[in-house]
């Protein structure tokens, strides 16, 4: 164990003055100089100071030059610690470790700013400044290294944006609050720091300056023509009072616009749901529980709890075949090859665990015959091509860095992989088994200034950092990507691969998924995991088959309101968490042919055959 004198102890706590919250005390151990971060499945304090918060935020810590820090397993699965930012240069860095339960540690000599995340949940934070007594402001070091190689000055716009978002992310207080007319202020530790070159600055008021505070509240905005049934969203970090875990599932009827039904599941503890999807009679829901290791199962109308069934850790995101309606279900925390489980029509018992020839996968998705599952690996810069009709790998394709999401077109001819690290979708020929392009979302984005330019071939202003869900419309007309860093929605053209369009989203800007629109056409929902609301896009508002013209439509509350049927009390977090989407009915290609009548007599000759 390192140990440290008081005089130097106490000599960063006064050095911080007021950046230390009311737990300082407990923060200064003289006995035990250590950093500790508890990882839990608690929103906002995922990386938990156990000494206490520092200026408020559970995840941040202060320290000198040669302190340990470790990192205890506190969570109900597994999580890596990894360095997503670190002084370049930096002695003992990058740090990286397998998924594990257990503890970790590594000392911080480098002076400069150290922000930890898990690879497999990648929102999770922690962040420890350390500083060098004898220089005046918390040192932040001259530049900053990403776990993804980049370097760039801590002046620069990538470097401040990083922390804007650490600061939102890490703190509840700091998610947009559509329930409250009050602008979205985000408080930031008002403290001098040390940059580039050696200035000296106000962190807040940097961050206020560059990107703005007291932003005016949005009003709510129903779309003018109603959906085809109803939207599921995971509110995975909403709280209810019988539960000690986080995470709703809540049903948006598409013809009110207002939460039908919020799904807790207390009698299993339902922990963090975060993706979904039905059989194909429409009548369940399959809920992966992400910071666990089941799946959960209950009744689409009445929200009745019926299984809880034992995956594997980090079960991610769930799907089914269209010819066997059989399960899908991708392990996020296993690092085995054999990490997406089969399980039997209604989630009947697991089946068989899948050779994808890599482990860690995310967000798959299935082809519209039943016969592909595409999955991108998030520690292997990879997608495996997985072909059901002689259960072997197609192939393994290369992706960007940490690939988190996968969309296809509804022939099944082509594959997207959206890499959450580099900021980039890659293309992939399904047929040929080859890599055939490569959408760059930050390719006119300066990192310094923070400028983004009109892009040079299409003439399309565009940025798009760490992109996470990505499907195509069911008539392959467009591809809603959503940009959780610079909080942006892109829409591509899969006919040309190119970007055509950029709309604003919220912070945490996270989940996409298309559904059906009352006449024709597809709306697509966009969730954020730092903020109550649901975006609604239309993606061809003219109807003319041109993505560029999409628009945002709807502006939706995901809380509760005097009608919304529940099965345990709302106390924290309310709305919040905006995560896995799912639409009832299912439209896509494959899908939407398999669905009862009821629903089929709902939808256009045009929507109950997407491609033909």
């Amino acid at each position: 164990m390192r140990r440290r004198s008081v005089r130097v102890w106490l000599g960063v706590m006064a050095f911080c003055g007021g950046l230390l919250g009311t737990s300082s005390v407990s923060f200064v151990q003289a006995s035990d100089p250590r950093i500790i971060f508890e990882l839990t499945d608690e929103p906002g304090a995922w990386f938990r100071n156990a000494a206490g918060p520092v200026a408020g935020f559970k995840s941040l810590a202060v320290a000198t030059p040669g302190t340990e820090v470790r990192f205890d397993g506190k969570s109900n699965t597994v999580h890596t610690r990894t360095s997503l930012i670190f002084p370049t240069g930096a002695i003992n860095m990058p740090f990286d470790t397998t998924p594990r339960k257990g503890s970790d540690t590594v000392v911080l000599h480098t002076p400069g700013l150290y922000v930890f995340t898990c690879k497999i949940h990648p929102y999770m934070f922690g962040a420890v400044i350390v500083d060098d007594p004898s220089t005046t402001g918390l040192d932040l070091g001259e530049s900053i290294t990403l776990v993804n190689g980049i370097t760039v000055p801590t002046s620069s716009d990538l470097a401040t944006r990083l922390l804007r978002t650490f600061f939102i992310a890490t703190n509840p207080a700091n998610w947009e609050d559509y329930t409250s007319a009050a602008p979205w202020h985000i408080t930031y530790p008002s403290v001098e720091v040390r940059i580039t070159g050696g200035a000296v600055a106000n962190l807040d008021a940097v961050l206020s300056a560059r990107y703005g505070n007291d932003k005016p509240k949005e009003a709510l905005l129903n779309p003018t023509t109603n959906a085809v049934g109803e939207i599921w969203v995971d509110t995975q970090f909403e709280k209810t009072a019988g539960k000690t875990k986080p995470g709703t599932a809540t049903a948006i009827n598409g013809q009110t616009w207002q939460a039908r039904r919020k799904v807790a599941l207390p009698q299993i503890n339902m922990n963090n749901p975060h993706n979904m999807w039905t059989d194909k009679n429409q009548n369940l829901i399959y809920q992966t529980q992400w910071f666990d290791s089941k799946l959960a199962v209950f009744n689409r109308t009445t929200g009745q709890f019926l299984n809880n069934i034992s995956v594997g850790e980090s079960p991610a995101h769930v799907m089914t075949r269209t010819d066997t309606d059989q399960l899908h279900v991708t392990l996020n925390g296993s690092p085995t090859n054999d990490s997406v489980v089969e399980l039997a029509p209604m989630a009947n018992g697991v089946q068989r665990r899948i050779n994808i020839g890599r482990g860690n996968p995310h967000a798959h998705w299935m082809s519209h015959d039943g016969k592909l599952m595409v999955t991108p690996n998030a520690f292997s810069a990879d997608s495996t091509q997985y072909n059901f009709a002689n259960n072997s790998i197609d192939a393994i394709l290369p992706a960007g860095v940490l690939p988190i999401a996968t969309g296809m077109t509804p022939d099944s001819k082509k594959t997207y992989v959206a890499s959450l690290l580099d900021s980039t979708i890659t293309v992939i020929d399904t047929q040929a088994k080859t890599v055939v392009g490569t959408i760059n979302l930050l390719a006119n984005y300066n990192a310094v200034t923070g400028v983004v330019s009109p892009d040079p071939v299409s003439g399309v202003t565009f940025v798009g950092a760490l992109p996470i869900q990505t499907p195509v419309s069911p008539n392959g007309k467009s591809m809603v990507t959503a940009n959780t860093l610079t909080a942006t929605i892109t829409i591509v053209d899969p006919v040309t691969d190119t970007v055509v369009a950029m709309l604003p989203c919220d912070p945490g800007c996270h989940g996409v998924q298309y559904g059906a629109k009352v006449g024709g056409g597809y709306y697509a929902y966009v969730s954020s995991k730092f903020s109550n609301r649901l975006l609604v896009v239309d993606p061809d508002p003219n109807s003319d088959g041109n993505p560029a013209d999409a628009a945002i439509v709807g502006k939706i509350l995901l809380t509760s309101v005097g009608t919304t049927a529940t099965d345990d009390t709302i106390v924290g977090n309310r709305g919040m968490g905006g995560q896995g989407l799912l639409t009832i009915p299912v439209v896509y290609n494959g899908w939407v042919q398999n669905l009862p009548q009821a629903w089929k007599d709902q939808l256009t000759a045009a929507q109950r055959n997407p491609i033909q």
